[in-house]
């Protein structure tokens, strides 16, 4: 320990400016990770791995070899848990990464029309006392979602989305899929949350929104025809009973971030 304590000022003059960007870049990377995994099930054993790899790097430090073998074994075991364990949340924060504005230099248009059929639709359903589920996809393709379901292709309007989700039609029951301000498809499957500490008086479709958000980036806007209230998720996180002036304002914050052309 002293030796090293003793070459420490060495150290510190043999570092060049790439170097010091080096280390910045790799902190920089770090802490956009660690943004995409907070608050998610990742973060808790992504704290784990961090201590077994601080006890290495003091193992190395004070050259225990023995604790040094073992803790490097156990690291490797540590990150192929990691990776298998997490895969959704790994997934959605890698196709985030690489499909974030930096990278692709991408300017979305704005949908205002679009907000105000939804706000209408869901405003209406909610008074009729009818369940619906409505997915925005943004950046993330939601192909195999809408492979799920039934193709539509067709312009967004309240009285669609009304119809659709009316009971006596056969595509209520699923999600509707809205790509680039167009329904692109009905009937859709989601995948459901695996969280635990939901509000016990949340549906199957308040789980389904949950669970969208949480494996992509889309916008979920859930009508409940038990309360007759709207809900939205996304991140992996839901705001619940709305108005339809906070859903319209809650879509115009992230219009940025919608539509592809």
């Amino acid at each position: 320990m002293l030796d090293f304590l003793k070459t420490m000022p060495f150290l510190l003059m043999s570092i060049k400016w790439n170097d010091i960007i080096d280390i910045l870049l790799v902190s920089l990377v770090i802490y956009y990770v660690f943004l995409l995994l907070y608050e998610t099930r990742a973060v808790q054993m992504l704290n784990g791995l961090l201590v077994i790899l601080f006890f290495v790097f003091v193992a190395k430090l004070f050259n225990l070899y023995t604790l040094t073998w073992i803790l490097t074994a156990l690291s490797a075991v540590w990150i192929i848990a990691f990776v298998i364990v997490f895969q959704p949340e790994l997934r959605r924060a890698l196709v985030e990464l690489g499909q974030t504005r930096m990278f692709r230099g991408v300017f979305f248009k704005e949908h205002v029309q679009l907000y105000k059929e939804i706000r209408v639709a869901a405003e209406t359903l909610a008074k009729k006392k009818t369940g619906a589920l409505i997915v925005l996809e943004r950046d993330i393709n939601l192909k195999i979602f809408i492979d799920t379901g039934t193709k539509i292709d067709a312009e967004t309007t309240s009285e669609l989305l009304i119809t659709i989700f009316n009971t006596k039609t056969p595509l209520h029951d699923g999600a509707v899929i809205i790509r680039e301000g167009r329904i692109v498809a009905a009937g859709c499957i989601l995948p459901l949350t695996q969280k635990e500490d939901l509000d016990k008086s949340y549906g199957m479709r308040h789980r389904a929104a949950i669970g969208i958000s949480e494996e992509t980036d889309a916008i979920t806007i859930i009508v409940s025809e038990e309360r007759k209230t709207i809900s939205l998720a996304i991140g992996g996180k839901i705001t619940p009973d709305i108005n339809g002036e906070t859903l319209l304002e809650i879509l115009s914050l992230y219009a940025p971030k919608l539509g592809r052309g």
